[in-house]
């Protein structure tokens, strides 16, 4: 079985301080298992883009990108439902 790193985005890291420390452990949880399995069966690839997933952890997404050549997650955002998709 394959180990995939996990590289985090700045703007992944910006989005962490401004969530509830309560929903920061879960999060980062969700995130460290995606070394594991980085397509696990609540993942959903996001509409007009290639390479990028996300998952739901409680009222926040993940918005991340999986490269299977380099065996490479990165973060790149963690927002609240409402405003996960928005430019």
């Amino acid at each position: 079985m394959e180990f995939y790193d996990i590289q985090w985005k700045k703007s992944a890291e910006r989005d962490l301080r401004n969530i509830d420390p309560q929903q920061i452990h879960r999060i980062i949880k969700a995130v460290e298992s995606l070394a594991n399995n980085p397509f696990p069966k609540n993942c959903h690839k996001l509409r007009g883009a290639k390479k990028n997933y996300r998952i739901r952890v409680g009222d926040y997404r993940v918005i991340y990108q999986v490269d299977t050549k380099t065996n490479i997650v990165t973060i790149y955002h963690i927002r609240h439902r409402r405003n996960a998709y928005r430019k």
